[in-house]
C-alpha cells in the first residue's frame, strides 16, 4: 500500500512526508499507539519512500530498490519481530553486526523493531548503543503499543510520533472498500474501537457477532441464564474476551435506551472499564475464568454471589502467586519480561477498588 493511500492518521503522515521533502530524516523514531491503528503500515511505506532511488514527493515504484521493496527482498529494509512472546538481546545483537554494513541499493538503511515493548531489559540497553552513535545512513523506527515497558534512556534518543484511533467514518470507508460491508452497526463500530486489525478480526467473525446480537438485543429472562445458555461462548473460548466486550457494548446500549425494562446483574457482569482492566490482564489470569466461577458457583448454589468483586481479588492474588511459582522455570530473558509483567499486574490487581455493589 503506497504512503498516502494509508486509511487515518493524516497528521502524522504529513510531517513524515514533510520531512522527506526538506531531508531532514532522523535516526530513530517511536511509533506509539494502540494495537491495529496503522503504525506498522506507516513505517513500512514510510520506510519505502526513503529508499527510493528516484524520490520526488512520491516513490517512483520503478526503481530497483522500490521492486526489491514490493517483492520482499530489498536488502536495506529489515523488521525485527519478537521470538515468540519476547524480543532477545540476541537478536539486537545481530541487527548491530549488519547496522555497520553500508546500504546496497539506498542512501538509507532502515531498521523497523516491531513490538519494540516485548523487547527484554537486556535487549533495549543492547540497543541503546546503537541509538546514541548510529551511522550516518541507519534510520531505526520503534513499534510500541505500552510505552512503559521502554527505558527512558531509549524514549530520550527517538523522536516519539503518537497515533490516533481511526475516526468511525474513515472505519466505515475501510469496511466498505476492502471488505464488502456496508451500513455496519453502531455497536460493531464501538467494538472496532478506531482499530483497523479489530475491523479485520471482526469482519473474520461476523456470524458469531451477529448471532451474539441476535440473543443479547432480544433479552426476556434473566441475563444469568442467557449468559449460561450461550453456546457460542462456549465453543469459541479463544475468542470469549472479545465477545464478552462486544456484550458488554449492547448491553450499555440497551440500557441507555432503557429498552425492555433491562436490570442488568451486577453480580455476573463487570462495568466496560473493569471487564477491559480485568482483560488486559489476560497474560496472568483470564476474565473468562474469573466469570465462568461466578455462573458455576450461582449454579450449584442456586443463589447470587454475595461479593464477587472480592472473590474475584482473591482468584488473582492466587493466579498471582502460581505464575510467580511458573516464572522461575523460564529462561533468564524471558525471565526479565515476566517478572516485569506481574509486578505491574500485581500493583493493579491488588490495589484497585472494586466498586460498592
Amino acid at each position: 500500500m503506497n504512503f498516502n493511500e494509508i486509511i487515518g492518521n493524516n497528521d502524522v503522515k504529513n510531517m513524515l512526508n514533510k520531512s522527506l521533502n526538506n531531508e531532514t530524516v532522523l535516526h530513530s523514531y517511536m511509533f506509539i499507539g494502540e494495537q491495529g491503528i496503522g503504525k506498522k503500515i506507516v513505517a513500512t511505506a514510510f520506510s519505502k519512500k526513503i529508499l527510493c532511488e528516484n524520490f520526488s514527493g512520491n516513490e517512483c515504484n520503478q526503481c530497483k530498490s522500490c521492486l526489491e521493496f514490493d517483492s520482499g527482498n530489498n536488502p536495506d529494509f529489515n523488521i525485527i519481530e519478537p521470538d515468540g512472546k519476547i524480543i532477545k538481546i540476541e537478536q539486537i545483537r545481530e541487527m548491530q553486526t549488519k547496522v555497520y554494513e553500508k546500504p546496497v541499493n539506498s542512501g538509507k538503511k532502515i531498521y523497523i523493531i516491531d513490538d519494540a515493548d516485548s523487547m527484554t531489559k537486556e535487549a533495549q540497553n543492547c540497543l541503546l548503543k546503537t541509538l546514541e552513535e548510529p551511522p550516518e545512513y541507519i534510520v531505526i523506527i520503534l513499534i510500541v503499543s505500552n510505552e512503559n515497558k521502554i527505558l527512558t534512556t531509549i524514549k530520550s534518543r527517538c523522536m516519539k510520533i503518537h497515533f490516533k484511533k481511526i475516526n468511525d467514518e474513515d472505519i466505515r470507508k475501510f469496511l466498505s472498500i476492502n471488505c464488502g460491508l456496508e451500513n455496519i452497526s453502531e455497536n460493531l463500530l464501538k467494538i472496532c474501537d478506531g482499530s483497523i486489525g479489530k475491523c479485520l478480526a471482526v469482519k473474520d467473525r461476523l456470524e458469531d457477532y451477529k448471532q451474539i446480537d441476535t440473543i443479547f438485543s432480544n433479552i426476556s429472562e434473566s441475563l444469568t441464564k442467557v449468559i449460561s445458555s450461550s453456546e457460542i461462548l462456549y465453543k469459541n473460548k479463544d475468542n470469549v474476551n472479545e465477545y464478552l466486550d462486544y456484550i458488554n457494548v449492547i448491553l450499555y446500549q440497551l440500557a441507555k435506551e432503557n429498552k425492555n425494562n433491562l436490570s442488568i446483574d451486577r453480580g455476573v457482569f463487570l462495568t466496560d472499564k473493569q471487564l477491559r482492566e480485568l482483560q488486559s490482564l489476560s497474560s496472568v489470569g483470564s476474565v473468562e475464568i474469573y466469570i465462568s466461577k461466578i455462573l458455576d458457583w450461582q449454579r450449584t448454589k442456586g443463589r447470587r454471589m454475595r461479593d464477587p468483586y472480592a472473590t474475584i481479588k482473591q482468584w488473582i492474588e492466587e493466579d498471582i502467586s502460581k505464575a510467580k511459582a511458573k516464572a522461575k522455570t523460564v529462561d533468564r530473558d524471558e525471565r526479565s519480561l515476566c517478572d516485569a509483567e506481574l509486578e505491574e499486574y500485581e500493583r493493579f490487581a491488588l490495589n484497585y477498588k472494586f466498586p460498592d455493589i
